[in-house]
């Protein structure tokens, strides 16, 4: 898992170590509350490195600069997996590029689009499946999207940097990120 992230985090364009907390819904739900205000357990968290200008002036920031922590329930992943027909390593891949996507910047929530044209386009390079984004989308035949290997690739979209005040969860090494189980 250590090796995908440190490939996934170069192709969002991040340059510096990202810390990886794999926890219990309860502890999600803990951390949800605490900086996003919702009493819930989520897939994924993302709290970005303090932003800072060399931050922003490079991109998704500089060499050995921290970019920031990744929580993943892996209650929710396990779910995710048995309920979509794949392995509990591929959701977690799937989960950590949403996740890295977060820290580089994007947000689904506000973009029109971008981060899920970039989210596919990764995804399609990285050999994962559907998108975080496409499959939470209410599908019109209620069915999960189907496998899209070899799919057309959108061009695409430089990683911006979005601004956070939110506290890190966790540090990682210079070196290499720290991949966490829950005890």
């Amino acid at each position: 898992m250590a090796r995908f992230l440190t490939r996934a985090s170069g192709a969002v364009g991040l340059k510096g170590p990202v810390a990886v907390l794999i926890a219990s819904n309860r502890e999600l739900r803990a951390l949800n509350l605490r900086f996003r205000g919702r009493n819930q357990a989520t897939d994924v968290l993302s709290f970005p490195a303090a932003s800072t200008p060399s931050r922003a002036q490079c991109g998704a920031g500089t060499a050995n600069a921290p970019q920031g922590d990744i929580a993943v329930s892996a209650e929710i992943a396990a779910a995710n997996a048995r309920r979509l027909g794949h392995s509990l390593a591929d959701e977690l891949k799937v989960l950590l590029l949403h996740g890295l996507l977060h820290l580089a910047g994007y947000d689904h929530e506000t973009d029109g689009g971008e981060m899920e044209r970039r989210e596919t386009y990764l995804r399609n390079e990285l050999g994962l499946l559907p998108t975080l984004i496409q499959r939470t989308r209410p599908q019109r035949s209620g069915k999960a999207p189907a496998k899209r290997r070899g799919a057309k690739r959108p061009s695409p979209t430089p990683a911006r940097p979005q601004p956070s005040g939110v506290p890190k969860a966790a540090g990682a090494s210079e070196d290499r990120p720290i991949v966490r189980r829950p005890r």
